[in-house]
């Protein structure tokens, strides 16, 4: 009877997960269906098209500036990305193996900051950015994408807590400054890790709509998220099946950088879990 009860309990928690998944999955589907639908209209008879058509990815980039908007968006995101990850993995180390005055003041107040919404400070930074004449101009999201990236120290401060400290003093023994021990033995540990670090900052410099629409302002500046948001809010705001083939070419390479790096991704998330 137990046995029976298991495996209806497990046909149902299946059944279940598979009409999760399809709920998650169909809007994502749909966009990507009507990317290839003949015509602009939102709606149609049936998900899957009549005939299929790749007018609207040329259309893209005859109509919009979306090659700029692709080249702006890597740009910004890559060097986020890795300014945003050095800066996070420093901080995450001298919190785990340094000692001084007001450590536990500044891991405190760097926590309760991070809890905030980021945009409750975009006047602040704005006016800052215009003091600095660095409005609509893409160093300005790369310093404050790489700025704010020391809150995340919690993560890494965890993972390096959990590196036994005979590594570092071996090496501190053979003449290792810190610098040598932070290349030389804490990155190479910490691979999983730096992998979802650099994945998560560039999905977020690639994704953000809120702050680039502040800063940038013409139109060959802008990035991919704020330029699909002007495509809908135009003269172009009724051709639908262009918006969502931009959709389609925005998500891909999100998309096949998560996938390729999943299971650095599933290690990195749980890497500081365990407390040293």
């Amino acid at each position: 009877m137990n046995r029976w009860r298991k495996k209806t309990w497990s046909v149902i928690t299946h059944i279940l997960l598979v009409l999760i998944a399809l709920f998650a999955l169909y809007p994502a589907i749909w966009v990507i269906l009507s990317s290839f639908r003949p015509g602009t209209s939102l709606f149609s008879e049936s998900l899957i098209p009549d005939r299929f058509t790749l007018e609207h990815y040329r259309q893209l980039f005859i109509k919009f500036p979306f090659a700029d908007w692709y080249v702006n968006t890597l740009k910004i995101a890559v060097v986020s990305m890795v300014f945003s990850t050095l800066f996070v993995l420093l901080t995450g180390y001298a919190f785990s193996r340094f000692r001084f005055y007001g450590r536990k003041g500044i891991m405190s107040f760097l926590f309760i900051l991070g809890m905030f919404p980021s945009f409750m400070s975009m006047i602040a930074v704005y006016i800052l950015l215009l003091n600095m004449n660095l409005l609509n101009k893409h160093s300005a999201l790369m310093l404050v994408y790489s700025a704010g990236a020391a809150m995340g120290y919690l993560l890494v401060k965890g993972y390096f807590d959990t590196i036994p400290k005979s590594l570092e003093e071996a090496a501190r023994i053979d003449g290792a400054n810190h610098l040598t021990v932070f290349f030389r033995i804490f990155l190479p540990l910490s691979r999983p890790l730096i992998v979802f670090l650099s994945v998560t900052s560039f999905a977020g410099a690639f994704n953000d709509f809120i702050f680039a629409q502040m800063v940038l302002r013409t139109k060959e500046k802008q990035t991919l998220a704020v330029g699909l948001y002007s495509m809908v809010s135009d003269q172009f705001a009724t051709q639908f099946t262009i918006f969502a083939a931009g959709c389609v070419l925005v998500a891909l390479p999100i998309t096949i950088l998560f996938m390729s790096m999943q299971r650095f991704l599933v290690e990195g998330l749980t890497a500081g879990a365990d407390k040293g």
